[in-house]
């Protein structure tokens, strides 16, 4: 192996979700097999490192400053949907179930990893409720420790801004996270939300 080739490797390794042997098949088939899409694939990564960012008002991934859930004039309904990631947000909208807007927090509370309050997304949550635009908080968090510790986190300080806070029903999993559920799943979960308070 070469040098470049163990140095390619190793950052692939570190993306989620590939290990060493993935790594490996990637880096070879992009080398090797594939030779000319590595130009491709080096270009539209610096495309994305160069344009995507968080949106100004929910977090989510946009070119620009507003996404367009955000741009979007008839989504603002008062409702606003608090997951974890981007790819929670991706996988309630592929169900279909809500048409609200969201608040992506980046993650959740978890002392044990070092994840405090202001390492996510709060301040921003805090602000469109102080601006009077949000009249429920749907919380869509993983039904684990971490995501009720988080839930528990926002209820403290929610309900002294006068606004209605909801949990999502639980078809899911316990210990799963809203990316791994099926569509019927996440319009089931949305559809029993609950009072949490």
């Amino acid at each position: 192996m070469t040098p470049a080739l163990e140095i390619l490797q190793k950052q692939l390794k570190q993306l989620p979700g590939i290990g060493f042997r993935s790594a490996e098949r990637i880096a070879l088939h992009l080398l090797v097999e594939k030779p000319a899409r590595l130009p491709e694939l080096v270009a539209a990564l610096e495309v994305a490192a160069k344009n995507v960012r968080r949106c100004t008002l929910c977090g989510n991934l946009s070119e620009e400053e507003l996404c367009p859930i955000c741009a979007h004039a008839q989504r603002g309904n008062g409702q606003v949907c608090v997951v974890e990631y981007v790819q929670d947000l991706a996988a309630i909208e592929r169900s279909g179930a809500y048409r609200g807007r969201y608040h992506i927090l980046h993650g959740k509370l978890s002392p044990i990893r070092g994840v405090a309050p202001d390492d996510l997304n709060f301040a921003a949550l805090f602000a469109r409720i102080a601006a009077g635009e949000v009249s429920e908080v749907i919380l869509a968090l993983s039904n684990d420790v971490e995501g009720e510790a988080t839930c528990h986190y926002l209820l403290a300080r929610l309900p002294a801004a006068g606004v209605k806070v909801t949990r999502i029903g639980f078809g899911l999993p316990s210990g799963s996270g809203v990316l791994y559920a099926d569509a019927v799943t996440l319009k089931s979960a949305l559809d029993g939300r609950r009072d949490y308070s």
